[in-house]
């Protein structure tokens, strides 16, 4: 398995030809499972299950139709993004089981900076009880789809992103709550520390990999 780092901020077009390359290579037994993090330059995109009416300024972005579940999320500079391709038939042929082992990914990465992160009925992704009557946010999403069982698309963490660009969409299709962020709960953790809580959790959680 590999486990990949990019620095700067790829654009989103090459990085979805690049995971279909990567899947398709996965199919044939010609490559290795791939967890990647990156970073995207700012963008929203619009997941299958996306409402017209919930991006709210269109003009603000530049938004890309994209073949993941769920619904608008927003994708910037500060946001830990994993692309995961997994052959699960190597694994467990279970869509559901993958999604929640994602959610544990995430649960035991934040952990790890003492946040607790939960899973909400009804509420895709990871939560944050700020606590003291204040509302519940969200700190990561998850979206993902799989062809043929090889899984892509993945999960991002937001660690320091501009929070501000979640105005022009309703995230999730949430409309009740509101996101967070690492930083913004007061912790400045650098994305160079999280990449290394996300790699030690990896192997808690999917067990251990190698380069």
């Amino acid at each position: 398995m590999e486990w990949r780092i990019s620095d700067g901020l790829i654009d989103y077009q090459e990085a979805v030809g690049a995971m279909e390359a990567r899947v398709a290579a996965i199919r044939a037994g010609e490559a290795d499972e791939l967890v990647w993090l990156l970073e995207h330059p700012p963008l929203y995109t619009a997941g299958t299950s996306a409402q017209e009416a919930d991006l709210l300024d269109p003009t603000r972005l530049p938004v890309y139709a994209t073949g993941r579940g769920g619904q608008y999320t927003y994708h910037g500079p500060g946001q830990r993004i994993a692309y995961v391709m997994l052959d699960l038939q190597k694994r467990q042929m279970d869509i559901r089981a993958y999604v929640c082992a994602l959610e544990d990914w995430l649960i035991a990465t934040l952990s790890r900076f003492n946040v607790r992160g939960e899973r909400r009925d009804g509420r895709v992704g990871i939560w944050i009880d700020r606590g003291q009557g204040r509302d519940e946010d969200k700190i990561g999403a998850i979206g993902v789809r799989v062809r043929r069982w090889v899984t892509y698309h993945g999960i991002a963490l937001n660690v320091e992103p501009d929070l501000s660009h979640y105005a022009g969409i309703v995230p999730c299709g949430i409309e009740d709550h509101g996101v967070t962020s690492l930083v913004d709960l007061g912790l400045p953790i650098d994305m160079a520390e999280v990449d290394v809580q996300l790699a030690a959790a990896w192997n808690e959680v999917f067990g251990k990999s190698s380069d």
